[in-house]
């Protein structure tokens, strides 16, 4: 079933499309504590690291063979947001990721992060949580620590090892005879351990039990700088919705609606999962 932009216009500053590929979230004022249990703030003059977007693409395709993976991607996201990639499995969620964490470097259009190109210098502001493991099964939670120590100069391991403790995992634990959600807590605890601009996490809660589910959206949120953009890609919308700012819908290769979370659900008249059904039935 189409879905049909008949409401009200967005505020002054916003924009949300839904046939076009154009998204600018700004960022959200903010002060005192969300819902979430971040500590908020005012995002205006000094209390805002940078007004450059975390992420600015234009015209942003890639192709792998003869699939067209990004079809003309226009994203324009601000820092402070909790953004939700959402959409089937092979609409193109991945492979965003991995253009905006300097992963591959095929692409076509324009892409930047904190106004640099993907490469080294960008690399240094993201923490890239890939969809598929990147830890090896023999090494242990200590070994994984000492890695993203000596490997990332922003790695925080206090924190780090509050995360460990806050998934009652043990330093000790080896990875191999952990379930899927504990290995998952793991890259989490690691992921959201940096002092990054820019957090990508890619499918974080697939394949793992609801209880597990809620407790890793515990520790992401929890860890979460303020002036921080979070884009986190899921199929899952039920599950992430009530942590949501804003969201940016995926299909084939190209942006179908962008918006703020409240705005669409009070534009639409429904939830942000059931605008998803609608959309991709």
């Amino acid at each position: 079933m189409p879905i049909t932009n008949n409401g009200p216009g967005p505020e002054p500053g916003q924009r949300s499309t839904t046939g076009g590929l154009t998204a600018v979230l700004p960022q959200r004022p903010q002060a005192g504590p969300d819902v979430h249990g971040r500590a908020q703030h005012a995002a205006s003059g000094s209390e805002s690291r940078d007004a450059t977007p975390v992420i600015h693409t234009r015209g942003l395709t890639m192709r792998y063979g003869k699939t067209q993976a990004l079809d003309g991607i226009d994203l324009e996201l601000a820092p402070g947001r909790i953004v939700g990639l959402l959409g089937v499995n092979g609409c193109g969620k991945t492979t965003l990721m991995k253009v905006l964490a300097g992963v591959v470097a095929e692409y076509g259009g324009e892409a930047r992060v904190c106004g640099h190109l993907p490469g080294p210098a960008s690399k240094a502001l993201v923490s890239y949580l890939p969809d598929a493991t990147f830890l090896r099964g023999r090494m242990r939670v200590r070994d994984c620590l000492t890695v993203y120590r000596d490997f990332f100069p922003d790695f925080d391991l206090g924190k780090a090892r509050e995360l460990i403790s806050f998934f009652e995992l043990g330093e000790s634990m080896r990875l191999g005879e952990m379930s899927k959600g504990m290995r998952e807590k793991v890259q989490i605890a690691l992921v959201m351990s940096r002092k990054a601009r820019l957090f990508l996490l890619d499918e974080p809660i697939s394949g793992v039990d609801p209880a597990a589910r809620q407790v890793i959206l515990d520790g992401i949120l929890g860890n979460l700088d303020d002036d921080a953009l979070l884009l986190i890609s899921t199929h899952l919308v039920h599950d992430l919705e009530p942590i949501l700012d804003s969201v940016v819908m995926m299909r084939g290769g190209r942006v179908v609606l962008t918006g703020d979370a409240d705005d669409l659900r009070a534009e639409h008249n429904m939830s942000l999962d059931h605008l998803f059904r609608e959309i991709f039935r």
